[in-house]
């Protein structure tokens, strides 16, 4: 191979990959002067000079001028005789330059050099992509199903890169067939033999969050911000939104007229119900907006361990956990407090158990509020057998209380034990 061919043979890659000018006279440069190391031990003393566009390459090589039978170092030094047969002048010490083929290397160093010029153009293509998929960490992508494995399915972007949807990534009843269009978010990028694979997501709260911003245009304008996203995926979510713009329902312009912008985004997540509440700093509001469609009596917040106490009728019990815990799993998801749900009884007030304090020892009234029992009726709406398995307290100690508990309230309504 002369130096003619090997750019021929290279400017190919370029245009296959894509590889512009610069990257291009690196990596070549690179890979011949890998060669000269391995051959050489060197290649500090060689000028090589890559032009693509011309289709020009040339090798020099320097080496020091030194008396007959003084070389120590062929691929660096010259002996004076033969130095003057190129140039007459020459004197001990110059420099002398001598272009170098490509074939004169040797078969062993040509096939050297295009297996290392593949290896450069391989890692340039992967780093690359790389960068192109981490700049598209947290976008939505249309991909094409290339292929359909048990635990994964590999996809392809435009470009043809690979990527890979996890089966722990997909929603429960995501059916795809080869070929078939499926939007997708780019969760995260992974090495795997060398090469980056993205790791996409249609399971995670992120999807949901950007289909919002794909559909609707208040969202992808920052008219409106989606504060929280929580989701039981295919199954259930709820989605907190927020307008600094007063003019502006945000619930109404997520839903749309008639559900006209809420529903390809439910039909994109398999039929997932979807809940649209307005967000709000005002953590009762918020977490009664949460807990719906239940209605809510009244609640006890704490904030030193992040748990409410909701109280609903009877009748709004089952509203309030839905279908498999699912409502109440994600209103505590979407406000970051834990959420525990009482029957409203009819005391027209509640009391703290502070109050009873010169009744109750404090120690034991402080094995109830460290598990959110902080008032009377809290406490009188368990049963008491799950009350002494909550504040691993004796049976004894158990009926004591809820005795003088419910003599506080005798006058108001009659309870049965």
């Amino acid at each position: 191979m002369d130096n003619e061919a090997l750019i021929d043979s290279f400017s190919d890659f370029k245009y296959e990959k894509n590889i512009d000018r610069v990257s291009l006279m690196a990596i070549l440069e690179e890979s011949i002067r890998s060669v000269l190391r391995k051959k050489y031990d060197s290649s500090k003393n060689y000028d090589i000079i890559v032009n693509p566009d011309q289709g020009d390459l040339e090798i020099w090589r320097n080496r020091i001028v030194v008396l007959d039978g003084k070389v120590k170092d062929p691929n660096k030094e010259i002996e004076l005789s033969i130095a003057r047969k190129i140039e007459p002048d020459f004197e001990i010490g110059e420099e002398v330059t001598e272009k170098v083929e490509l074939r004169t290397l040797g078969r062993r160093s040509i096939l050297s050099l295009k297996q290392n010029l593949l290896s450069k153009i391989n890692e340039y293509d992967n780093t690359n992509a790389y960068k192109k998929f981490k700049n598209k960490v947290g976008e939505i992508m249309n991909v094409e199903v290339y292929h359909i494995l048990a635990k994964q399915i590999i996809m392809r972007d435009e470009e043809q890169n690979e990527m890979v949807l996890p089966r722990q990534e997909q929603i429960p009843s995501d059916f795809f067939r080869k070929g078939d269009p499926v939007k997708v978010l780019v969760k995260r990028v992974e090495w795997r033999d060398n090469k980056p694979f993205a790791i996409l997501t249609r399971k995670d709260e992120s999807f949901l969050e950007e289909l919002f911003k794909l559909e609707i245009p208040e969202v992808s304008d920052g008219l409106i911000t989606v504060k929280k996203v929580a989701r039981i995926p295919g199954e259930k979510a709820k989605v907190a939104v927020e307008s600094y713009d007063d003019r502006i329902d945000p619930v109404g312009a997520c839903v749309g007229m008639k559900g006209s912008r809420i529903h390809p985004i439910v039909r994109e997540l398999r039929n997932e119900n979807i809940d649209v509440i307005n967000y709000t700093s005002n953590t009762q509001l918020y977490i009664t907006r949460a807990i719906s469609p239940a209605k809510v009596s009244m609640m006890e917040v704490n904030e030193e361990y992040k748990y409410v106490n909701v109280y609903v009728k009877l009748e709004e019990i089952s509203k309030a956990i839905g279908k498999g815990g699912q409502n109440i799993k994600l209103a505590s998801q979407l406000t970051g407090y834990k959420i525990h749900i009482f029957r409203d009884f009819p005391y027209e007030d509640d009391v703290e158990l502070i109050e009873f304090s010169d009744e109750i020892d404090p120690k034991v009234l402080d094995k109830f509020h460290k598990v959110g029992l902080n008032t009377a009726k809290s406490v009188l709406n368990y049963r008491r057998n799950d009350l002494s398995k909550r504040t691993n307290l004796e049976e004894k100690i158990i009926n004591k209380v809820v005795s003088i508990l419910k003599k506080e309230f005798e006058e108001e309504l009659n309870i049965n034990t």
